[in-house]
């Protein structure tokens, strides 16, 4: 068994490996004529219950036989144009490169002496990012598993900082088109399902500033701490962007620590044409960023920023096996004084390959013409008079109905647009996302890939239009 551990004596055989896995990796992307084969949990599930993992093939060749047909061939591929759902990017080869190496050299990003060079480029990127926003010279940050995790240590941070030691007292403001993951922060921080205050949001699904104005003083009023606002740069549903500097403003006025999620506009800070939709983030307190959203990287690739290195003292417990308060005096870069994480991947590598390659400004290019292409995609909603269209986008997220012309029960309406997502994500043809907007459902077209295209979106309303006409006509044949 000593033969299948990767050292000096296996190289060779690492090599053979990797070889034939990433070849048939890339036999299926060339392959993939869909984002999707459209098969089922049942169908599915019978296929790896079967396996017995209790006697191995020993074999790399059937092994990844087996593979092919318990997973890489019922793939959901994000490479595909026509995968437009989720927050799912396709990936840049210089990241995939780096995600190769860090996983073959395992280093673990927590004490120096388990990632001496590691450390010091996650730390030149960290460094790089809080630049890119502009949160002065001490700032600081750690990289993180994703958003949720991001938002919590902030938040973690914020409650830390908050002037009072009654947890009953402190309230989060927030958008209502938030992320989920400010209300599950707050349950997790023991502060209660009332802590959350809900700020409604205009037309344009921004946060009105006139409502958190209004609920900052009532917090003062009723005795109530503002431990933290969180304003979006990016919102999941609509790809809104919050006023950042009319916030900031009112944190400043009313004592409260500024979150800004940018886990998904975070493509902005390597724009070429768009930095300016993230004026005022450099007021923040803490930043979260996901460069697996927008800056085309494999999973996980994230980030926390602070704008005072400091208040990451909240974090940092010292254990004599690993980074012993001597560390400290002895200046050495441990980044487990920083994480909520003790083991940690190096994924900054993946973000490293990929500026070291294409450079930040290849990478925002990318991300510029999914904006432009959502902005293509909202002017062929506005004309086609099958659809209804929820707002114009600040990114690259689209949400829009069908309506059709013959049908005036919103119920009916909805169960048409939910039959034609799940029908299309049957088909394999196309995978769209779907939501809510005041209480009604909605169609989401999330664009990531720069290789989609507006004869894609067509085509793909084509399909909607064509599966909600099918409904329509089976439930007519239904009532008769």
């Amino acid at each position: 068994m000593r033969s299948h551990l990767l050292n000096d004596l296996t190289a060779e055989h690492y090599c053979r490996s990797v070889k034939e896995g990433v070849e048939r990796v890339a036999a299926r992307i060339a392959a993939a004529d869909r984002p999707f084969t459209g098969i089922t949990v049942d169908e599915l599930a019978p296929r790896i219950d079967r396996i017995d993992l209790d006697r191995p093939l020993g074999d790399t060749t059937a092994a990844l036989d087996e593979l092919e047909e318990v997973y890489l061939r019922d793939a959901v591929y994000f490479h595909h144009p026509r995968y437009i759902a989720h927050l799912n990017c396709p990936v840049v080869i210089p990241a995939v490169l780096g995600e190769a190496v860090l996983s073959a050299v395992n280093s673990s990003l927590d004490t120096w002496d388990q990632s001496v060079g590691g450390t010091l480029i996650e730390r030149r990127l960290i460094d790089w990012t809080t630049a890119r926003i502009g949160l002065g010279p001490a700032a600081d940050g750690v990289f993180t598993s994703g958003g949720t995790q991001s938002n919590l240590q902030a938040l973690l941070l914020a409650r830390e900082e908050a002037k009072t030691d009654d947890l009953a007292r402190l309230r989060i403001l927030t958008s209502e088109v938030s992320h989920f993951s400010v209300r599950k922060s707050a349950t997790l921080l023991g502060l209660g399902p009332d802590a959350v205050i809900s700020v409604p949001a205009d037309p344009g699904k921004r946060m009105r500033t006139v409502c958190l104005a209004h609920e900052l003083e009532r917090c003062r009023r009723d005795g109530l701490v503002p431990m933290a606002v969180v304003a979006t740069a990016g919102t999941t549903d609509f790809g809104s962007i919050d006023p950042l500097p009319e916030i900031a403003e009112l944190c400043a006025q009313h004592g409260a620590w500024l979150h800004v999620d940018a886990a998904y506009g975070c493509g902005l800070l390597v724009s070429p044409t768009r930095r300016h939709l993230l004026a005022g983030i450099e007021h923040a307190d803490s930043v979260t960023v996901d460069y697996h959203k927008s800056f085309f990287q494999p999973v996980s690739s994230s980030a926390v920023l602070v704008r005072d290195a400091s208040t990451l003292r909240h974090v940092t417990y010292h254990a004599d096996y690993l980074n012993p308060r001597r560390a400290v005096l002895e200046r050495i870069p441990n980044q487990v004084d920083k994480s909520l994480q003790t083991t940690r991947r190096f994924d900054a590598l993946k973000l490293w390959m990929t500026l070291r390659v294409m450079g930040a400004d290849g990478i925002g290019r990318l991300f510029d013409e999914v904006c432009d292409l959502a902005a293509e995609g909202f002017r062929m909603l506005a004309a086609d008079p099958r659809f209804e269209v929820v707002v114009e986008p600040a990114l690259s997220t689209l949400v829009f109905r069908c309506v059709p012309a013959a049908v005036t029960d919103p119920a009916e309406i909805d169960r048409a647009n939910l039959h034609a997502r799940k029908a299309l994500f049957a088909s394999g043809d196309a995978v769209i996302a779907g939501t809510k907007v005041a209480g009604r459902h909605y169609l989401k077209f999330t664009l990531l890939n720069p290789e989609t295209t507006p004869d894609d979106l067509a085509a793909v309303l084509d399909l909607i239009a064509d599966h909600v006409e099918q409904y329509l006509g089976e439930s007519l044949d239904r009532a008769s």
